[in-house]
């Protein structure tokens, strides 16, 4: 399986996560490209250093919300979304093909990854600007609107689960603002982990939701990131990039 987390996180004199640690257990980077987060020398130094470990890059796009993070929900234009969600991309890329790589896939981030599980229009402007640039694989949410439109479109659809993340009976993640929406504590991240293996996540009332997870998140900005990331790469053994 493949292991991926949210980096380039910083803005400035900003920073937030040990990247740097990251990059070093994780085999795929979902890196910022400055629209929710991140700036160009933020940018250009994580591709530098995932480059060195032989990290796969993909560009986590998102809404233009920089104070908000990218967690506030814009009702954006399709057609501006998706000339945005290139913009990203070129940016990423330009970065990472200086350190000598290049962008190889592409993640919505925060509020418009939790759009394209059903907002149509959005899921296919953020497919759209992708296809732009390249034929790049998306990842997202298992069922959402965003790999559906992702196949229709001729790209490869990844199936992601979230190793420290809540989620809901229906499959989706519970949002931020509610209890139960974040798992902190290592041994209940390695077991989500583990009981992937099986094609099961237990969702925060015990449902068992069936899913066939090609790439496990653990974010960046989760406390104690990296001893969850470690953690989880010691349980799965071999992990391996998608791409």
């Amino acid at each position: 399986m493949d292991l991926n987390s949210d980096l380039g996180e910083g803005f400035g004199i900003w920073k937030l996560g040990d990247d740097d640690a990251l990059l070093g257990i994780i085999t795929s980077a979902n890196v910022a490209c400055g629209f929710h987060a991140g700036d160009p020398s933020t940018m250009r130094k994580v591709c530098e250093e995932a480059a060195k470990n032989g990290v796969k890059i993909g560009a986590q796009v998102s809404y233009r919300d920089l104070a908000g993070f990218g967690r506030r929900f814009i009702d954006a234009d399709p057609v501006e979304l998706a000339d945005e969600v290139l913009y990203q991309i070129g940016a990423l890329d330009a970065c990472a093909r200086a350190a000598g790589t290049e962008v190889v896939y592409v993640k919505p981030h925060g509020a418009l990854y939790n759009a394209t599980v059903h907002h149509e229009k959005q899921a296919e402007a953020v497919v759209n600007g992708a296809k732009a640039f390249k034929d790049l694989p998306i990842l997202g949410l298992p069922g959402s609107q965003l790999l559906k439109k992702a196949v229709a479109a001729g790209l490869r659809p990844v199936q992601e689960a979230f190793a420290d993340r809540g989620y809901t009976p229906q499959g989706t993640l519970v949002p931020r603002s509610e209890p139960n929406a974040l798992l902190t504590n290592t041994a209940q991240i390695v077991e989500r982990a583990t009981r992937l293996r099986d094609g099961e996540i237990v969702a925060v009332d015990g449902t068992i939701i069936k899913t066939q997870a090609e790439s496990l998140c653990v974010h960046g900005d989760t406390p104690g990131a990296v001893e969850h990331a470690r953690a989880v790469r010691d349980a799965l053994g071999a992990v391996r990039s998608f791409v």
